[in-house]
């Protein structure tokens, strides 16, 4: 069976033209002020960016970068919590940061890679798809605290701490020691203040993500999270914490995972529910959206269903699910669309949100704080 995150981000690709990747407005009615309005999403991405990508894919994954509206995505690299420290990967994380960047050259008037935030203002103007390369796991960076200063000169903009593993730097949220940040995950958040990339504490233990935003001396990600006050799971984050980062001017990206019930496949509603309720904890300029998923919508064909339950089915042994949570996507059905964004904010601007408020939730918050720490 292939890796259950690469399997998750492949099935994203399969968009059939632009009718299966644009929602109908008059089914939807998405937000007028959409356009307008930079939307990042805070951990999502392109088939078209691993590896293995297959080129005959190209053509629908750029038919949805341009229809999802998108200004911006975190754009994870490596290595999504695999125990690595070695040489071999420091050098496959060199050559995946050099395959986006051929990417990019083949397509340029699609993407734009993203160092600055003048970057992030160009690639919206320019209706670009901006790109900000992160890693999900600071295992590329190990135990020589140089690498970010090295990683950062070849276009990484953001570093996860943790992935669900414990690593050097600190707990994931699957360890039950829950044993928060070591010595040189201290000075990793130290390093990277210094360097001006951002600390991401999305997949921490609950005192890895309170003892990383007391470490950071600047503001930090949640990039893609719940509630844990409505969903009481290890991948949530708690209010205490919740309200601790946006102290510190963080954001928080509300993710579009099952983790947002603790019974049936989240829809939209969930992440309507999940968003306001950060806001009533931290307040509507620290809140985001950070799907955690592909751009392109999920063609729902046999072969993907049957893929699909060996994968959740693969989960639930591990214990990223409960027993018993077998009937699951790793997106949103009502949301599975490219324009999602564009449509969520329709959702929220009928419950009564301002648009001021949307437009923070669904990107500018987040690119307060790149500028912030980026300078």
């Amino acid at each position: 069976m292939p890796d259950r995150r690469e399997f998750i981000m492949a099935a994203g690709a399969a968009a059939f033209g632009l009718p299966a990747a644009r929602a109908r407005a008059a089914d939807t009615s998405p937000w007028p002020a959409y356009r307008d309005t930079i939307a990042i999403d805070g951990e999502g991405g392109l088939n078209l960016f691993y590896p293995d990508g297959d080129p005959k894919e190209a053509p629908s994954e750029l038919a949805a970068a341009r229809a999802s509206g998108l200004g911006a995505v975190l754009l994870s690299v490596g290595p999504n919590g695999r125990f690595w420290n070695n040489d071999a990967q420091f050098e496959k994380m060199k050559a995946q940061l050099a395959h986006v960047r051929e990417i990019v050259a083949a397509h340029p008037t699609a993407f734009r890679i993203i160092g600055d935030a003048a970057d992030l203002q160009r690639a919206h103007r320019e209706r670009r798809l901006g790109l900000i390369p992160r890693f999900q796991g600071s295992e590329p960076i190990g135990e020589d605290l140089d690498r970010v200063t090295l990683f950062r000169r070849l276009g990484i903009r953001v570093v996860q701490l943790t992935h669900n593993r414990r690593n050097l730097a600190g707990d994931g949220c699957t360890e039950p020691g829950n044993a928060g940040l070591s010595n040189l995950g201290r000075a990793l958040i130290e390093r990277l203040n210094a360097d001006k990339v951002v600390l991401d504490l999305a997949h921490g233990a609950q005192r890895t993500i309170a003892e990383g935003i007391a470490a950071s001396k600047a503001p930090m990600l949640i990039s893609h999270t719940g509630c844990r006050a409505l969903a009481d799971l290890p991948r949530n984050t708690g209010d205490a914490e919740l309200r601790a980062m946006a102290e510190r001017g963080g954001v928080a990206g509300i993710i579009f995972w099952p983790y947002l019930r603790t019974d049936t496949q989240p829809m939209a509603i969930d992440v309507i529910r999940h968003i306001e309720h950060a806001i009533d904890v931290c307040g509507e300029d620290h809140v985001g959206i950070g799907t955690d998923g592909g751009i392109a919508p999920i063609e729902r064909t046999p072969q993907f269903e049957k893929d699909n339950r060996e994968v959740i089915k693969a989960m639930v042994e591990d214990g990223i699910f409960a027993k018993g949570r077998t009937d699951l996507y790793t997106f949103i059905p009502d949301l599975n669309v490219a324009n999602r964004f564009e449509v969520l904010a329709g959702m929220l601007s009928r419950r009564g949100h301002a648009d001021a408020r949307i437009a923070k939730i669904l990107g500018g918050n987040f690119a307060r704080v790149l500028g912030e720490v980026w300078g």
